[in-house]
Formats: structure tokens, C-alpha cells, sequence
């Protein structure tokens, strides 16, 4: 797995500084453009593509909070490549109850809005949990609990996502 924070210089981080990446992105950009190897031979033009895809991929990871703790959690061992994992039944059942409400919105579209508000306060509260876990990671606390313990609200947090798409469909445009 290619280290994109090696590639930018950085240290691994839930929140890498977004001015940082962007400088170190458009830098890399300019250095392996693969226009600037057009005449060169083609093990040189092959290498300038492979670095441009890995740093447009390293900087598309790298901007997108959900997509760096995804590849955090995998940099450090934690997250598998399409992984299956077990939810708590607690959170499994509050679900239940969202994902109800949101197969009643067919046929009842005024639940739109007490669903999509629902959606919205667990999204807020998985960031009030998820967040003094990020704090402790960034302050030296990279222990495999920690990690196990943001995986889980990775998890919780693409399973409400799943439910705003869903609810996305009901909503007018």
C-alpha cells in the first residue's frame, strides 16, 4: 500500500492540513506531469503516469475526511479491503427504526423531514463521539483500542450515509 503521506512529506493524521496537501498535490502535479515526458522513452513516460495517478489518488484521499480515516484505518492494519463488519445491535436497532421511516416516505412523503432530521442528529452525534478519538489519535495515542474504537464510528458513519442517499431519492430537488 503506497504511503500517500510519504509521498507529501507529512505525518499520518485524521486531519492532515488541507494547505499542505494542496501545495504538495499542485508541486507533484508540475514535477510528473506526463506532458512533460512526451519525447522520453517509455519506461520514463510509464513512471510519470504511475506517480501523477498516485498523487491525484493520494490528494483525492487526502481532501475528503471519510476517505482519509478510511485509508488511515487501513495504513495502520486496522481495515481490511471490503470488509464486512458487525455493527453493535444497539445502533443496529436505532437504524431499524430510521430505516422504517424512510421506506414509509413513499407513501407518506411528509415523513421526509422528521427522517432526514433524525439522520441528521445521529450524523451529529457520531461527530461528537468520533471527534475526541481523532483528538487523542493526533495527540499520540495510535494504541490498536483507539483505532478499533474509530473503525467502529467509520462503520456507524457509512451506514447513515447509506440512509441519506436513500433519503436523497424523496427529496425534491
Amino acid at each position: 500500500m503506497e504511503n500517500y503521506f510519504e509521498l507529501y512529506g507529512m505525518e499520518p493524521g485524521f486531519a492532515p492540513d488541507a494547505t499542505i496537501v494542496r501545495k504538495r498535490f499542485l508541486e507533484l502535479s508540475r514535477e510528473h506531469h506526463p506532458d512533460r515526458f512526451a519525447t522520453a522513452d517509455v519506461a520514463t513516460r510509464n513512471t510519470a503516469l504511475r506517480l501523477s495517478a498516485l498523487n491525484n489518488e493520494a490528494y483525492k484521499t487526502l481532501q475528503d475526511p471519510d476517505r482519509t480515516m478510511a485509508y488511515m484505518l487501513k495504513l495502520s492494519g486496522i481495515l481490511e479491503e471490503e470488509e464486512k463488519y458487525n455493527l453493535p445491535p444497539a445502533f443496529l436497532m436505532e437504524m431499524m427504526d430510521l430505516n422504517e421511516v424512510v421506506d414509509s416516505i413513499a407513501a407518506a412523503p411528509e415523513n421526509v423531514v422528521p427522517a432526514n432530521n433524525s439522520l441528521q442528529e445521529q450524523l451529529a452525534q457520531w461527530e461528537q463521539e468520533v471527534r475526541p478519538l481523532l483528538q487523542q489519535y493526533a495527540q499520540g495515542q495510535h494504541d490498536e483500542g483507539t483505532l478499533k474504537k474509530i473503525k467502529d464510528y467509520y462503520f456507524r458513519k457509512k451506514y447513515l450515509l447509506r440512509i441519506q442517499e436513500r433519503l436523497a431519492t424523496f427529496t425534491p430537488h
